[in-house]
C-alpha cells in the first residue's frame, strides 16, 4: 500500500504526459504560429514554431510542472522568434500584435502567454500609449480607471474580476 507522500512523488504515466502534450500542442500552436508568421517569412515561422514544440517536448515532465506551463513555453517561444529574426521585442509589441493584428481576445491572449488578464489589458494599455491613440481604445481605458464609486469596483466591473472572500 503506498503512502499519501509516495503517491505525490509518483510520476504520471506516459500515456497521460503524452496526452497532455498532444492537447497543449493542439492547443497552442495555431496561434503560435500565426504570430510567429508575423514575425517571419513562413518558412521561418514553420522552423521556428517545429523548433520550440522539440523544446517543450524534450522538457515536458518539468514544463508540466510549472506553475503555469504556457508561460514556459511563450518565453521560449520568443526567444527564439528574437533569434531567428534578429530582433527583440518588448512584451507590449507582443500583446498588441495578438490582439490588434491576430485579433486574439484578453482570454485568449492571457491562456496563450500564461499572464493574467489583467496584465494583458495594462500591457494593450500601455500599447495605446505608446501608439498615441490611434487604435482609438486609450479613451476606453481611461473610461474604465477614471475615479468613481471605487478604483477596485470599476477594475471589477471592467474586468469581471473576482475576490475570494474568508
Amino acid at each position: 500500500m503506498t503512502t499519501t507522500a509516495t503517491r505525490k512523488n509518483m510520476k504520471p504515466p506516459p500515456a497521460v504526459l503524452t496526452n497532455a502534450f498532444y492537447a497543449f500542442y493542439d492547443l497552442h500552436r495555431p496561434a503560435y504560429y500565426a504570430f510567429a508568421q508575423a514575425r517571419l517569412p513562413a518558412e521561418e515561422a514553420r522552423v521556428a514554431v517545429a523548433h520550440l514544440f522539440s523544446l517543450v517536448a524534450d522538457n515536458w515532465t518539468t514544463v508540466v510542472n510549472e506553475r503555469r506551463p504556457s508561460a514556459w513555453a511563450w518565453e521560449r517561444h520568443t526567444q527564439i522568434l528574437a533569434r531567428r529574426s534578429g530582433r527583440t521585442t518588448t512584451p507590449v509589441q507582443d500583446i498588441s500584435l495578438l490582439h490588434d493584428h491576430l485579433l486574439l481576445s484578453i482570454g485568449q491572449i492571457a491562456a496563450l502567454t500564461g499572464t493574467e488578464p489583467a496584465t494583458v489589458a495594462a500591457l494593450l494599455a500601455a500599447a495605446d500609449r505608446e501608439a498615441g491613440d490611434r487604435t482609438g481604445r486609450a479613451s476606453l481605458w481611461t473610461s474604465m480607471i477614471k475615479p468613481g464609486a471605487s478604483n477596485e469596483a470599476q477594475w471589477r466591473l471592467a474586468f469581471r474580476l473576482r475576490t475570494f472572500s474568508a
